[in-house]
Formats: structure tokens, C-alpha cells, sequence
């Protein structure tokens, strides 16, 4: 009699040496840009063809020694000549220091109407072993870097982006995750105070999750961008697992007038990603 489970094991042991060897290195440095095309009656009329670049999730602290992996995300970006450059979180893995070593790259970013950005879970210092004190310092100076990197952070409030005689609403939500795990900071009337009814918004929020807890019962932002879920990092012949929780977690997703896209991201806290290569998504508004 035929024992089937050491055959089993033997054929996977390869097939996971494979996906794990594989994952941390080829797959980790692959980089797709991802075009998507945006169409709204709301949008005003000088914003059509508006090209934005949207990136997530970098995670700089796991590029040590691989810096050229940032450096080609970064080069892809300018290299689109984008209207805009939207970031939507996650930049460090646990603390600022990470960030360090990758200021002048981080810096380089440049767009017409420039580089906006919002906090992502990790930001917030909440993964250290630290007092509160240490804590706070630690997300001040996430924030005082990104400034000085020339980034503009949105923390629940907006801006408005100018063409012609048109506007649009840019605004940024802090993380709004779970309340246990993640961060639940959002504030969307604080983020789109004294917005007016009829204007265009396009929302930055972190965690896709708050779209159906905040952004959808708003009704407000006909467009949100998300990131966090990092596609998994891990697809098999393009199905991921995470799929089958009915939570949004790539790509686009629609409710009435109200749309959300999620990232894939460019990075992770892990560095791996297995047949789900790191991505900056290049998006065209359309009226």
C-alpha cells in the first residue's frame, strides 16, 4: 500500500522553498505600473485627462541594503509626469529611523499640483515597546520628515487643487481601522469642513474598511483611494485568499455614485510577494 502523504510531503517541501525563495527576491522586486481610468459626470470639466499617480505602503525599513527596489518605484513615478502625487500610508514599519536613509529618494518626488499623503497604521508608533511620551515624539517626527521630505499631510482636513477656473476637493483621513488593531482616528466632517455640496471630492483614507463604516454613510466622496491589504503580498494563479472574506481589498469597488480603489502597494513589513508584485497605480480622471 502506497503511503500518499509522503508523496504529498515530498512535493511540497520544493513547492514552498520555491515560493519562499522566490517571494523574497525576484517577487519582491518586481513593479507593475497599473493603469485606471477614472469617469465621473461630477468631475468639472478642466480636470479632465487629470493624471494622478497613487503609491502605498512602502514600508521603507524593509529595503535595507535594497534601496535600489524604492529608488526604481520613485523613478517610475516622475517618469509618468503626473498632475498629482497621492500616497495613502505606511511609510515606515515601525519607527522614524527607518525613513532616514531614504530621505533624499523620498524627496525627489515631483508633480504639478505636488505630493500628498496620509498616515497608515504603522505610522502612528503604536508597534513599539514605549512609553506614551516616546510614542507621541516618535509620530511627531514622522510627520515633521514627511514635511520636510516637501510632502503635504492631510490629517482629517483638505485642500482644494486649482485648474483653470475649476476645483477639486483633495482630502485626508487619519487611519480608520478596526479601534483595537488599527488606529480608528478618521474624521470625515472635520476632513471636508466647509466643503461645499456640489464640489468634486477624492478622499485619502489608509484602510479600505472605513469606506463602508464612514465614507459610504457620508455620501460625500465620489472617489476614495486606499491601501493597507497589500493585496496579500500572495496570489495563486491570480486568486487571493483574502478574497473570500467579501472585504475590500484590491482593486475597484463601487456603491451608487461612491467609489473606492485599493492598492496593492509598493512594499511590506515583510519583505516578500508572491505572484503580487508591488504596483503604483497611474489613474486618469474622465468626465
Amino acid at each position: 500500500k502506497k503511503n500518499y502523504g509522503n508523496l504529498i510531503g515530498l512535493c511540497l517541501v520544493p513547492l514552498l522553498w520555491f515560493v519562499l525563495i522566490y517571494g523574497s527576491t525576484i517577487g519582491f522586486e518586481k513593479l507593475e505600473v497599473n493603469q485606471q481610468t477614472y469617469t465621473s459626470p461630477d468631475l468639472p470639466a478642466a480636470f479632465d485627462g487629470y493624471r494622478i499617480v497613487l503609491f502605498s505602503d512602502a514600508h521603507v525599513g524593509s529595503y535595507k541594503g535594497r534601496q535600489h527596489i524604492l529608488q526604481n518605484a520613485i523613478d517610475q513615478i516622475n517618469a509618468q509626469h503626473p498632475d498629482l502625487i497621492v500616497y495613502t500610508g505606511d511609510l515606515q514599519n515601525t519607527q522614524p529611523q527607518d525613513l532616514y536613509e531614504h530621505m533624499d529618494i523620498l524627496s525627489s518626488l515631483k508633480a504639478k499640483d505636488g505630493v500628498y499623503s496620509v498616515l497608515g497604521n504603522h505610522d502612528y508608533a503604536m508597534y513599539i515597546d514605549a512609553d506614551e511620551a516616546r510614542k507621541v515624539a516618535n509620530n511627531r517626527e514622522v510627520v515633521s520628515l514627511e514635511k520636510q521630505m516637501g510632502w503635504t499631510l492631510l490629517r482629517n482636513e483638505h485642500r482644494t487643487i486649482e485648474r483653470d477656473k475649476d476645483h477639486i476637493i483633495l482630502a485626508g483621513m487619519e487611519n480608520d481601522g478596526d479601534g483595537k488593531k488599527f488606529p480608528q482616528l478618521g474624521n470625515i466632517n472635520k476632513a471636508l469642513k466647509g466643503v461645499k455640496k456640489d464640489d468634486f471630492i477624492l478622499l485619502l483614507e489608509h484602510d479600505p474598511s472605513s469606506w463602508r463604516r464612514k465614507i459610504i454613510p457620508d455620501g460625500r466622496a465620489q472617489l476614495t483611494l486606499s491601501g493597507h491589504t497589500h493585496k496579500m503580498q500572495f496570489t495563486l494563479f491570480g486568486w487571493c485568499p483574502m478574497s473570500v472574506t467579501g472585504k475590500e481589498f484590491n482593486g475597484w469597488y463601487s456603491e451608487g455614485s461612491q467609489s473606492l480603489f485599493v492598492t496593492a502597494g509598493v512594499g511590506g513589513l515583510i519583505p516578500f510577494r508572491f505572484d503580487a508584485p508591488g504596483e503604483i497605480v497611474v489613474l486618469t480622471l474622465k468626465k
